[in-house]
């Protein structure tokens, strides 16, 4: 019970996951997006482009973007929603959202 009074904080209000939000728009074939020559853009730039990784909030480890898939500012957004409120972003390579990486042009 002392552990959890001193490490308890406010509840925190329910909210859907952003899994659930983000309607997926394939453009390429996971595979295809495998292969496929990819870069590293700011974050601002990343809406409307192809995503080259999987990323996926925990929790509930349900992935948002995953390879060949539109990028939304809708999908951005909500992943930076998630890791506002303490989630972790996993499979990222910049966790931090601060970049992502897409397929090339």
């Amino acid at each position: 019970v002392e552990v959890i009074d001193r490490h308890g904080g406010a509840p925190r209000t329910p909210a859907i996951a952003a899994s659930w939000t983000v309607v997926p728009q394939p453009v390429l074939s996971p595979r295809e997006a495998f292969f496929a020559d990819n870069e590293t853009v700011p974050a601002h730039a990343a809406a409307g482009r192809v995503s080259a990784k999987l990323i996926a909030p925990y929790p509930p480890g349900v992935p948002v973007l995953a390879p060949g898939e539109l990028i939304t500012a809708t999908a951005i957004e909500s992943l930076r929603e998630v890791r506002a409120d303490g989630g972790r972003i996993a499979y990222a390579a910049d966790p931090s959202l601060e970049t992502f990486q897409v397929i090339a042009r």
